[in-house]
């Protein structure tokens, strides 16, 4: 019976496999909205002042950070907990893949988020006059937060390592 129960619930991080299978599809969706953005952007370039023009492509550039951590996640997370990806030799091959374990993997994605946290918040300093203070308060807040965040999960992982 243990071994039924032992075997089942290793079997199971198969269940995992969708899900990360689902985020290769969110990537598609944002290299649509991606190249949506910049067609949409590409007619207007010439008559947009320049701190419009700065603001969509700090959205592009907020695109492709939340792009690259998807893959990140979706490549590392699917090797560490369903199985290792084999790429043939002759392949070209990412390379960190293998080498990201789940605590180095935590770190990566909380960096991703203060990035991420970081262009949204250059985008509201750049956009300030419209934005009432209180709000802008909360954008700094809840950065500082993730970076805080970022900070105590890296020297917690540092102490484990130790």
């Amino acid at each position: 019976m243990e071994r039924f129960i032992e075997n089942s619930m290793y079997a199971s991080r198969w269940l995992l496999a969708p899900l990360y299978f689902g985020l290769s599809i969110a990537v598609l969706l944002l290299g649509v909205k991606f190249f949506q953005e910049a067609f949409h952007t590409l007619p207007l370039v010439f008559s947009m002042k320049e701190a419009d023009l700065v603001l969509v492509v700090l959205s592009l550039v907020d695109i492709a950070l939340v792009g690259g951590l998807l893959v990140m996640v979706m490549l590392s997370g699917y090797e560490n907990f369903v199985s290792k990806i084999d790429i043939d030799d002759g392949k070209e091959k990412l390379a960190w893949l293998g080498k990201l374990d789940s605590g180095s993997l935590k770190q990566k994605v909380a960096a991703s988020i203060v990035a991420i946290s970081s262009i949204h918040l250059l985008k509201a300093f750049m956009n300030a006059p419209q934005i009432p203070d209180n709000k802008l308060m909360w954008y700094v807040i809840i950065h500082s937060t993730f970076v805080l965040s970022a900070l105590g999960m890296a020297y917690v992982d540092r102490m484990n390592k130790h």
